[in-house]
């Protein structure tokens, strides 16, 4: 069976704080592993802007969270793995399929979902390439924790000559697969470096590098996109590169439920936040 022959839905969630985003992307990875919604395509930002951490890092080993707490971001530790990501000025997506419809390892559904993003930049007028998919560190672990922050590019990651525009991660989960990324529409990299823990005598080097690696759309296009066009330009390219059928939908009752409960038990608290 392909993946046309599901149907989809389709949400955006408007911009949420961090420990809601995450809750939200667990409550429908879990709501569909029990076959109560479609496959879903989610778009939603960031409100208050936060930093996100990979399951295995040191939240205050990373992250300087007095910083973090003076400038009235959010922090919280995501259920995939990598590095740090500011969510500042981005269009996030996240992707919920059960393996079995979208059979295939890390590498290979990276490659299948990659295509909507390729698409849709195309649908803004850009002219992107995918990373190679020579040896990368996700088909080591294929457990499911895997990304890298935006100065690597990964294998089958979207880049614009060379640099890095968005990056994703994915996690599996009780026969679920969820992917979710970010994808940069503009970024403030002095406030980045602000808010990571790095030496000072290597911030200077640190920031050349993120320049020459990674880059936004605004930067790519030579203009401003807007989170609204940026979300209208994703969704086509997932339906034209993957060929889906997308219908507009929203969280289900269960879905709400489970994820203020994860909000409280998990992606709000320390316990889960600072464990490391």
């Amino acid at each position: 069976m392909s993946l046309q022959e599901f149907g989809w839905r389709v949400m955006d969630s408007g911009h949420l704080s961090g420990a809601e985003n995450m809750a939200i992307d667990e409550a429908i990875m879990r709501a569909h592993g029990r076959g109560e919604v479609p496959p879903t395509l989610r778009f939603y930002g960031w409100q208050p802007a936060a930093v996100s951490i990979g399951y295995f890092q040191s939240m205050a080993g990373e992250i300087d969270l007095e910083a973090v707490a003076a400038g009235g971001y959010g922090a919280v530790r995501r259920q995939t793995g990598g590095r740090m990501i500011f969510h500042h000025m981005e269009l996030t997506y996240s992707v919920a399929i059960r393996q079995e419809l979208l059979p295939g390892d890390v590498m290979e559904t990276y490659r299948e979902l990659s295509q909507g993003l390729l698409e849709g930049l195309r649908v803004l007028g850009g002219s992107p390439e995918l990373s190679g998919g020579e040896d990368d560190p996700r088909r080591r672990n294929p457990g499911g924790h895997h990304t890298a922050c935006f100065d690597t590019a990964s294998a089958y990651e979207l880049t614009v000559d060379g640099r890095k525009v968005a990056g994703s991660a994915q996690t599996r989960k009780d026969g679920v697969l969820l992917q979710h990324g970010s994808i940069l529409l503009d970024i403030d990299t002095d406030l980045l470096f602000r808010l990571i823990k790095v030496p000072d005598n290597v911030r200077a080097r640190l920031k050349e590098r993120y320049h020459a690696k990674a880059t936004t759309l605004k930067e790519a296009l030579g203009r401003d996109v807007s989170y609204g066009e940026a979300r209208e330009a994703f969704t086509e390219g997932f339906a034209r590169g993957l060929g889906l059928t997308l219908a507009d939908g929203g969280l289900t009752d269960a879905e709400q439920f489970e994820a203020a409960a994860l909000v409280t038990e998990k992606y709000g608290n320390d316990a889960w936040n600072l464990r490391k």
